[in-house]
């Protein structure tokens, strides 16, 4: 690309940017107490609260088995407020993810459904820190982080990106960077809406292809899916958006991480985002 053709596109993408809520995070010295946001540590759930639990194989033994998922990110949504610029997510309450850590589901299968686990709780007064279920091994206990968060410019990744007029790879790289993208090379981002950090490719479609009971994962699989849904599948997903994505999470004393150096992304429709039903959500493991 010439350098105004460069300068075209990059003023394309900032047109087309997000806003995103970087995360950043503290090993915390002592216990965070009360409505905090947070990455690990124990929820603060109302008293009627049920640990939740997923029932499935892993992916070394074929018997199914019921395991309790990880309290990974609790955010105080008095504190996201003032950084949600759009006004995207409710203006007060807890938002609570977890995930099973155990068999680390990758989300192209229907039985993947209930690994991960989005709560919404709307009077944060009245909640109370939970104790771990028995059967929790310490190793998929979170280490509780304090978090600090900061506003970032989101640009769309390139195999979202399907106008004819996309450059290659390595111009889009550059003027994604100076537009303000800082790639994860690592994956260690995490955020809370925006576009995604793509590690291998678009999930928006595997989203409304697997929560229609559609496995993914080969061209075998895709082969199964009638013709004519497979359109109605491509429209649709263009309704799903970023909830949070949370990348590794490591200390002098701690690490976890998602297969390798990878991601987890918490995926919602746009509609069931504005009707707080955060029980509808879908996600999807990406790593190296």
């Amino acid at each position: 690309m010439k350098k105004e053709e460069k300068k075209s596109f990059v003023d394309k993408l900032l047109s087309m940017a997000k806003n995103e809520i970087r995360v950043s995070y503290k090993l915390s010295d002592k216990p965070l107490k009360g409505a905090v946001s947070k990455i690990g540590g124990k929820p603060l759930v109302p008293k009627d609260f049920e640990w939740p639990y997923y029932t499935g194989t892993d992916y070394l033994d074929e018997n199914r088995k019921m395991r309790p998922l990880s309290f990974l990110a609790q955010f105080h949504l008095n504190d996201i407020a003032p950084f949600d610029t759009d006004g995207i997510l409710p203006k007060s309450g807890i938002l609570s993810f977890f995930y099973e850590l155990e068999t680390m589901r990758w989300g192209f299968d229907p039985d993947d459904l209930n690994s991960a686990k989005v709560f919404y709780f709307s009077e944060a007064e009245e909640l109370s820190e939970a104790d771990y279920p028995k059967d929790l091994d310490e190793e998929f206990i979170v280490a509780e982080f304090a978090v600090e968060l900061v506003n970032h410019v989101s640009i769309l990744q390139y195999c979202d990106y399907n106008d004819e007029d996309r450059p290659d790879w390595n111009d889009y790289d550059e003027c994604s960077i100076t537009a303000g993208y800082e790639p994860d090379e690592w994956g260690t981002y995490s955020k809370l809406l925006g576009y995604p950090d793509v590690i291998q490719n678009s999930m928006q479609a595997e989203c409304e292809t697997v929560t229609r009971g559609y496995r993914q994962g080969c061209p075998e699989d895709n082969a199964k899916i009638p013709e004519e849904e497979k359109q109605e599948i491509n429209e649709k997903a263009k309704d799903w958006m970023l909830l949070f994505q949370m990348g590794n999470v490591e200390s002098d004393h701690y690490e976890l991480m998602f297969g390798d150096c990878g991601h987890i992304y918490f995926w919602i429709k746009k509609e069931d985002l504005k009707a707080k039903e955060f029980n509808k959500i879908w996600v999807i493991l990406q790593c190296s």
